[in-house]
C-alpha cells in the first residue's frame, strides 16, 4: 500500500498527537503538550494518511546548530512515530525519505535527531555522531584537586529561575558557540527548560537556581531539582539532579559545581545529560567516585555531502576521494574528492578511483568531530584503498571539545 504524505494544519493536533500518544505510550499533560505545540512548524511537521485517517507522523524543527569552525542551519528530526497498527507496512520509511526530500527543497544540508531508539535511523542514513554521560557522585566523595580554578571576584547567588530567565538566555547564546552541536533556543524551547508546574516536578522538587557572578555581571548558572529524603536513623539522603550547568569561564564553572556538591541535606547528585569531556571529570580528586553511564545522543544525516562537508572546519590538511554509498539520497551516491585544510574546503565530484568507500551514516558520525571512522574500518564497516586514507580523513574531521546538544529535541 502507499499512505498520501503531507503536512497537517493546526487544526489536525489532536489527531496528530494521537499517533505520538500510542507510538511513545505517553500521555504528555495538557500544559507541557500546549508548550510542545509552541515549538512545532506545521508546515515541516508531515503526516502518512490511511484514508482519514493519520497512520504515522515526523516533524523538524528549525535550527542554528554550532559546527566545527562555525554555525550552521540544521534541521532537527522529532516526533516521528507509527500506530501500531501499521508497523512494517513502509510508513516509517516512506515518512523519512519525503522528509529528506524536503529538506534538500528547503536547501539544508544537514539533518539531527535524537534517536527513542537507537536501531532504527541508521537505516536512513543517520550516524552516531555524539554521546553524553550521566553522573551520580556521592557528595561525600567529591573534593576537587588541590588546583582548582578559583576566583576570589565571584560569589554564588539564589535565583528563582523565571525571575533571571533573560541572564540565562543571555549566558547560554554566549556559550552555545563554543561546542559542536550546541543549538539556539527560541522563546518556546527556553519556556519547555524552566516549565515548573506539578507535572514537570514529577516528585523531584521545585525547579531551582544558583548564579556564578562578579560585578561585571553572570559568569554561569545551574538549574536542578532537589527530592529531600531522610534514612531510618534520621540521616538526610537528599537527592539533587542538575539539568543544566553553563559558565563562561572555569573558575566560575568549579564554584557552581561546588554550590551543587557541598548542598545541605544532599547525599547524592545526580546529573543530567554531560559531554564525554566533561571538565567536572579533570576536577575531581578521586575520580573513580564520578560514576558515569554513557548515551549516544545525536545522530546527524548529510542531506547534500558536498554542501555539508564545505560548510565546516577541518583539523588538519586532508585530500581524498570518497565513495558515498547512499541509497535513500541517491544524489549522494558518487565519489567526491574532499580537499580541505584549517583555512577551508572544497567538495566537488569526481571520476577518480576512491580512496575509501563509506555508508554516508559514516559521514554523519565524523560531522560534528567524534566521529568512529578508524574503529569502523576495523570493524569492516568501511572499505580503505588507500593506505592511510581513513586515518588522514578521521584526523581531519576530529575537533575539540567533542560534540555535545545537551537538551532534547
Amino acid at each position: 500500500m502507499t499512505y498520501p504524505i503531507r503536512p497537517i494544519d493546526e487544526s489536525e493536533w489532536p489527531a496528530y498527537t494521537r499517533v505520538l500518544d500510542e507510538g511513545f505510550n505517553s500521555r504528555p499533560h495538557p500544559q507541557q503538550a500546549e508548550r510542545w505545540k509552541a515549538q512545532t512548524e506545521f508546515d515541516r511537521t508531515l503526516a502518512a494518511f490511511d484514508g482519514d485517517l493519520i497512520a504515522g507522523v515526523a516533524a523538524l524543527q528549525s535550527f542554528t546548530m554550532t559546527v566545527p569552525g562555525g554555525r550552521l542551519p540544521v534541521e532537527g528530526v522529532t516526533s516521528v512515530s507509527v500506530l501500531p497498527s501499521h508497523r512494517r507496512r513502509g510508513v516509517l520509511s516512506a515518512l523519512m525519505r519525503r522528509q529528506l526530500a524536503d529538506i534538500r527543497e528547503h536547501g539544508e544540508s544537514v539533518a539531527a535527531l535524537y534517536a527513542s531508539e537507537s536501531g532504527i535511523y541508521g537505516r536512513y542514513g543517520y550516524g552516531r555522531a555524539s554521546q553524553s554521560l550521566f553522573f551520580r557522585i556521592d557528595k561525600t566523595r567529591s573534593a576537587f584537586v588541590g588546583h582548582a580554578p578559583t576566583d576570589p571576584s565571584l560569589r554564588i547567588r539564589v535565583a528563582v529561575p523565571a525571575d533571571v530567565r533573560a541572564d540565562l538566555e543571555r549566558l547560554f547564546a554566549s556559550v552555545a558557540t563554543r561546542r559542536p552541536g550546541r543549538y539556539d533556543r527560541n522563546p518556546p524551547i527556553w519556556d519547555d527548560v524552566l516549565a515548573d508546574e506539578d507535572a514537570d516536578q514529577r516528585g523531584d522538587g521545585p525547579l531551582r537556581c544558583l548564579l556564578a557572578e562578579d560585578d561585571g555581571g553572570l559568569r554561569g548558572y545551574a538549574l536542578f531539582r532537589v527530592k529531600a529524603g531522610w534514612d531510618a536513623d534520621g540521616i538526610a539522603s537528599g537527592e539533587l539532579k542538575l539539568t543544566e550547568l553553563e559558565a563562561t569561564d572555569p573558575a566560575a564553572y568549579a564554584l557552581l559545581w561546588r554550590g551543587i556538591l557541598d548542598r545541605d541535606l544532599v547525599a547524592k547528585v545526580d546529573s543530567g545529560a554531560r559531554p564525554v569531556d566533561d571538565p567536572l571529570i579533570a576536577l575531581l580528586a578521586d575520580q573513580r567516585q564520578l560514576r558515569a553511564s554513557v548515551f549516544d545522543e545525536l545522530w546527524v544525516r548529510l542531506v547534500e555531502v558536498d554542501k555539508a562537508l564545505t560548510s565546516r572546519a577541518y583539523s588538519a590538511a586532508v585530500n581524498v576521494v570518497i565513495e558515498v554509498e547512499d541509497d535513500v539520497c541517491p544524489w549522494n551516491a558518487k565519489r567526491w574528492r574532499l580537499t580541505a585544510d584549517p583555512t577551508g574546503a572544497e567538495c566537488k565530484p569526481v571520476e577518480d578511483e576512491p580512496d575509501v568507500t563509506l555508508p554516508v551514516a559514516a559521514l554523519g558520525s565524523a560531522y560534528l568531530g567524534a566521529g568512529m571512522l578508524t574503529e569502523s574500518l576495523e570493524a569492516g564497516l568501511l572499505r580503505e584503498h588507500s593506505t592511510g586514507s581513513v586515518r588522514a580523513l578521521a584526523t581531519a574531521m576530529s575537533w575539540s571539545p567533542k560534540p555535545w546538544a545537551g537538551l532534547v529535541f
